[in-house]
């Protein structure tokens, strides 16, 4: 990867900043793929590996992650422990017991509960959503590969701030999964509306998203939740601190 230059003179005098360079990306040549089904981390892991020097795959389920890994070999695998066909533990732990694959597998979820299950089926880090920083990213993935860098992590504050429009194509997803029930689990649904909710720091439906889980399974069990997401919906499209 060539170092950047300039793409104009400088007036005489000034003095230009300095430009990114290979020792400011700890994380270059590294590929890694993420199975996620939220489009708004996706975006926020898309924007840390374009700051650490790392490329960017993305598997929505575990089906789509398989077919990638028949044919492609990430050195990294980030896996969602909630997915719609599936939980990411088991493909963590199908990915352990795989002679074949070399690389390094990571678990992520916006439930700190899941921490212990994801060690337990071997992942070798847990990244608790919402990942906003950039060097607690590069040193859990530099440290679960047991590699030392030459050069030094991001600065501690560096968060990254994802496109909201990518959080608001999700909300749209969930809504459209409760109105048009498309057989899709309610526990799944509340728990990806849980991580949108905890990545962009909305309480109020955490709180809606974390009632649906514990409620008595029913037709009203989506109710508030759905209203809690439209509600969103229809503001503007930055609603959230």
């Amino acid at each position: 990867m060539p170092i950047l230059t300039p793409l104009f003179d400088a007036p005489p005098g000034h003095q230009m900043p300095m430009m990114p360079t290979l020792s400011h990306l700890p994380l270059a040549g590294l590929t890694i793929l993420t199975v996620e089904d939220s489009r708004f981390a996706s975006e926020a892991l898309r924007l840390l590996c374009n700051r650490s020097g790392a490329r960017l795959r993305r598997a929505e389920t575990i089906g789509a992650a398989r077919q990638h890994l028949r044919t492609y070999r990430p050195d990294v695998v980030i896996i969602d422990l909630g997915l719609p066909d599936g939980s990411g533990l088991d493909l963590i732990a199908d990915l352990a017991l795989e002679s074949r694959f070399a690389g390094t597998v990571l678990a992520s979820s916006g439930d700190p509960t899941g921490r212990a299950a994801a060690l337990a089926a071997r992942a070798l880090g847990f990244l608790e959503k919402p990942l906003e920083s950039l060097s607690e990213f590069q040193v859990m993935i530099l440290e679960a590969r047991q590699q030392s860098a030459p050069f030094a992590a991001a600065p501690p504050k560096s968060p990254i701030a994802p496109d909201r429009q990518a959080l608001r194509d999700d909300l749209a997803r969930a809504a459209d999964m409760i109105a048009e029930n498309q057989g899709a689990d309610p526990g799944y649904i509340a728990d990806f509306v849980r991580g949108l909710a905890r990545s962009s720091h909305d309480p109020a439906l955490e709180h809606a998203a974390r009632a649906a889980r514990s409620a008595s399974p029913g037709a009203d069990r989506l109710t508030a939740l759905q209203r809690a997401v439209s509600d969103r919906l229809s503001g503007p499209i930055c609603p959230f601190s």
